[in-house]
């Protein structure tokens, strides 16, 4: 018997193209699967108990509309993705890295600071420490937002001060300049897409500003899971499990021939002509999984 499922978003999430084609495509592979799949806003969260699994196409953080659905789906049982867990666990950098770090899980060298922490004397310690320039990120930033790099202890300073309006802690760490990174997107476990995104231009990190305040998009570029180095893979899902068993966009940076793991996130980007490029059947395995049947992906 075919299953009822929803999918969750906000019409201001919809910002390309790619994404609304993405979420038509979801709906067309689940009717071909059997399923019946509802776009559902803030607006009909209270008939969430219409479905059989939710799946959250839209910004998750503790404070918004998603974790609320989340949570009232895991009260009354019903499959969702993401699980309130994964939204607290990847809203926090803070707490992400605390994860990578007990799991042995390569990352840059990275400090957590607290506003007393944040003096010209630390600042002046920390660059020598990390080398120059640092990138200073906000605990609970998203698509390169609050993400800033410092070269001198006074920009630390000021960047800081910027960034603790919005936390208590912020971070600190190791800048790793590259011309892409890595982006592996894990369902349960399993590999399920892997693309490059290229850096443009001047651009340092996947979404940049120029010097006019232009904002710079990174280029997508699939890959082959099957021709990817089995090293970058491991380094994916170890990062992946440290957290969960959700779906995870996990950005890898390879310098030297080594790999270090940039960040986990949850609800990661599915666009119809980017993360689908070399993954055609991303759709059909994430509805397979919130229906409860057996999917591909690598292992």
């Amino acid at each position: 018997m075919g299953k009822k499922i929803a999918i969750f978003t906000e019409r201001s999430s919809l910002r390309r193209s790619g994404e609304l084609n993405a979420l038509f495509r979801f709906r067309e592979v689940a009717i071909e699967l059997g399923h019946t799949l509802d776009f559902i806003f803030k607006d009909d969260i209270k008939y969430f108990k219409n479905y059989d699994a939710i799946f959250i196409r839209a910004l998750t953080d503790p404070l918004n509309n998603s974790y609320v659905i989340s949570r009232l789906a895991e009260l009354n049982e019903i499959k969702v993705l993401d699980s309130s867990k994964d939204i607290r666990i990847c809203s926090d950098k803070v707490n992400m890295y605390s994860h990578l770090k007990k799991a042995n899980v390569p990352f840059p060298e990275t400090l957590f600071l607290n506003k007393e922490e944040l003096t010209i004397e630390n600042a002046r310690d920390i660059l020598e420490q990390l080398g120059m320039p640092v990138v200073l990120k906000a605990p609970n930033s998203s698509f390169s937002a609050y993400v800033d790099r410092a070269y001198k202890p006074e920009d630390v300073l000021k960047i800081g001060k910027r960034f603790f309006r919005r936390a208590d802690l912020i971070i600190v760490q190791q800048y790793m300049p590259s011309k892409f990174d890595y982006r592996v997107v894990m369902l349960d476990g399993k590999i399920i897409s892997v693309v490059k995104y290229v850096m443009n231009g001047n651009a340092w990190k996947i979404v940049d500003e120029d010097e006019n305040g232009k904002t710079i998009q990174c280029d997508v570029e699939g890959v082959d899971i099957e021709s990817v180095n089995p090293e970058l893979l491991e380094v994916a899902r170890k990062a992946g499990n440290s957290i969960g068993k959700g779906l995870y966009g996990i950005d890898i940076k390879e310098i030297d021939g080594e790999f270090y793991v940039i960040e986990v996130n949850d609800n990661p980007n599915i666009d119809s002509g980017l993360e689908d490029q070399k993954s055609p059947k991303i759709y059909e395995w994430i509805i397979k999984y919130l229906v409860g049947e057996e999917f591909e992906g690598l292992c």
